[in-house]
């Protein structure tokens, strides 16, 4: 039975909240395994791997994604800015791309008008891939992550401007 994102994410969010250093979860052919900290006292984000026994290998931050298949789409709602504008953020944590595949165009550009439901970015967790949507109209401002870096949940990824 294979972990739901809202549920990995939710796991996050109470490991990060709590003074937990270390979670191993197992069931059913899904491992995880969570680790705060490190050796030399310096404090690091919450690390994610899951192996599954048909995949046996952890992704790594630098895979592409699949050109195949349409993923599902995510639209996490919009944070109203000072200036006017809207900060799009992460709904879940994971590596953050900017294009569908390496060979392809990014999703958007800064000045790229987008309508609710246009795709942003992807990001991918655990192999699986999920489009991130523009939740409101207007113009990209500004991308705030790097391709190909992990990101937050709850982390800023764009700010939109109504046009």
């Amino acid at each position: 039975m294979p972990l739901s994102f809202k549920e990995v994410a939710d796991i996050m969010k109470i490991i990060d909240s709590s003074n937990c250093e270390e979670l191993v979860l197992e069931m059913e052919g899904v491992k995880l395994s969570v680790r705060r900290g490190g050796s030399s006292g310096a404090a690091t984000p919450p690390a994610l791997s899951a192996a599954t026994p048909q995949a046996g290998a952890t992704p790594s931050p630098g895979s592409a994604p699949p050109p195949a298949g349409k993923p599902a789409a995510a639209t996490p709602a919009p944070a109203e800015e000072a200036g006017g504008g809207f900060t799009e953020k992460a709904p879940m944590v994971g590596t953050f791309y900017r294009r569908p595949s390496p060979e392809e165009a990014p999703f958007v550009e800064v000045g790229s008008k987008v309508k609710p439901g246009d795709p942003l970015c992807m990001i991918e967790v655990m192999k699986l891939y999920t489009t991130i949507a523009a939740s409101t109209e207007g113009v990209v401002a500004a991308i705030l992550v790097d391709d190909a870096t992990l990101v937050e949940f709850d982390q800023p990824l764009f700010i939109v401007r109504p046009v």
